[in-house]
């Protein structure tokens, strides 16, 4: 007779065998992405890399939007790991910012499929849940409350305090982004004609809303 020992046991091996084919899958889905773009992601082509019939990977994915979503909230958690490394040692404030979106670049750089799953439009009618959304909002926030302690420290203007503000930094490093994937994918980032402009593109902005600069302008 089973036991609830047994029947735990039984469970954990079937959760971790699940886990480790969704994996596995993702592996798949991110190497296309990074191989062949996002229009090579498709179920059946996921499962065929795996050797499984598409119909299997059903019981996983429903469908290539599920895999889309799923690449999408792995990307997210990649790239808040990567930021949480780069600033470890930052200041709060403009140090932190600053830092976290030469981190933001280069993990976008160097993983570029994902990157345009995260940050375009690349594919008609994909949205992400709201679920695979939220570290891109906890990035957002990370990024906002930063820009106030700077802009309380006096490290920017008081005026640098708005969502506005923050929506320019993310042009520029968006910009960037696009203007070195677009034109040179290959050549490596810091050598890259739009990359190695990155930290002069920063201190414009920086330059735009110093504190010290407002306060000369008559």
């Amino acid at each position: 007779m089973a036991t609830p020992i047994s029947s735990a046991a039984t469970i954990g091996r079937v959760s971790a065998r699940r886990a480790a084919t969704v994996e596995e899958a993702l592996d798949h889905a991110a190497e296309l992405l990074k191989s062949e773009g996002v229009g090579a992601v498709t179920v059946s082509e996921v499962a065929r890399r795996m050797g499984i019939r598409a119909p299997s990977l059903y019981k996983y994915f429903p469908s290539r939007n599920a895999i889309y979503d799923a690449v999408f909230a792995r990307g997210n958690r990649e790239i808040n790991a990567w930021v949480d490394a780069a600033v470890r040692n930052a200041r709060p404030g403009l140090d932190r910012m600053l830092a976290a979106s030469r981190a933001v670049l280069r993990w976008s750089f160097a993983n570029a499929g994902l990157a345009q799953l995260m940050f375009w439009r690349p594919v008609p009618g994909f949205e992400p849940s709201a679920e695979s959304f939220e570290p891109s909002l906890a990035m957002w926030l990370r990024f906002r409350a930063d820009l106030a302690i700077a802009a309380q420290h006096g490290e920017l203007d008081e005026s640098a305090d708005s969502d506005d503000v923050l929506r320019l930094l993310t042009i520029v490093i968006a910009g960037i982004m696009s203007q070195q994937m677009s034109n040179q994918p290959d050549v490596g980032y810091d050598d890259g004609a739009f990359t190695s402009l990155t930290e002069q593109a920063l201190a414009m902005f920086v330059h735009e809303h110093s504190a010290t600069i407002r306060k000369a302008t008559p």
